[in-house]
């Protein structure tokens, strides 16, 4: 697991970015027609997506607090927040800017 939280941040918004291009490359988002497949296919994405963001958020944090280190849990807990939080908000402004 990686012990770096802007890494972890970095991989995160990685993933993210990922899944968007994917589903514009294959318009997934915006498909043709209705199909009984595409609430399984989104409820689907949804549950993997927060098994991955909980894998990067919280695993390090929690294995820290479990091995008695709580300050250094809630530190690298923040810093994986703020790290992410930084890069919404550069993404935020690049699509103003756009």
């Amino acid at each position: 697991m990686i012990k770096n939280p802007y890494l972890n941040a970095l991989v995160a918004a990685g993933y993210i970015g990922a899944i968007v291009l994917l589903l514009n490359m294959f318009q997934i988002i915006a498909p043709k027609e209705d199909t009984p497949l595409a609430p399984v296919v989104m409820l689907s994405l949804l549950v993997l997506s927060v098994a991955v963001m909980s894998a990067l958020f919280f695993y390090q944090p929690a294995r820290m607090f479990l091995d008695g280190d709580r300050e250094g849990a809630l530190k690298f807990f923040a810093k994986t927040i703020a790290a992410f939080a930084g890069l919404t908000a550069l993404f935020v402004a690049l699509l103003l800017l756009i």
